[in-house]
């Protein structure tokens, strides 16, 4: 079971805004997508990158050419989970209900995340 999912809010603990219109460390934002193998998260509205994309032809797709902007992953130990009851940014412990099912539990104030 991971301790940040799709979905969950995020702040940056760590890290500094590359240029001055980014955010850095204190930013809150939505996980969009989680890769565990490479312990990296996409939030939206941070580490925004451009990247210079060339016309491309390859078979009956086509690449638009100019400058694209998306969010790059960054590491899953520079954010951590904002609690929705507290609104504080917590550790993440588990629990076991009594039907079995195993549940992600937030340190500060003790309730149940899922």
């Amino acid at each position: 079971m991971a301790k940040i999912k799709k979905g969950d809010t995020v702040e940056v603990i760590s890290g500094d805004a590359r240029f001055s219109d980014q955010p850095g460390r204190g930013v809150r934002g939505t996980v969009q997508w989680v890769t565990p193998k490479s312990d990296r998260v996409v939030v939206s509205g941070i580490n925004v990158v451009k990247k210079h994309q060339r016309a491309v032809r390859a078979g009956r797709t086509q690449v638009q050419a100019g400058i694209i902007e998306f969010e790059a992953p960054i590491h899953i130990s520079n954010v951590m989970l904002v609690c929705p009851r507290c609104d504080e940014r917590t550790r993440v412990g588990y629990t076991w209900l009594e039907d079995g099912r195993k549940v992600r539990l937030c340190k500060q104030c003790g309730e149940i995340i899922d």
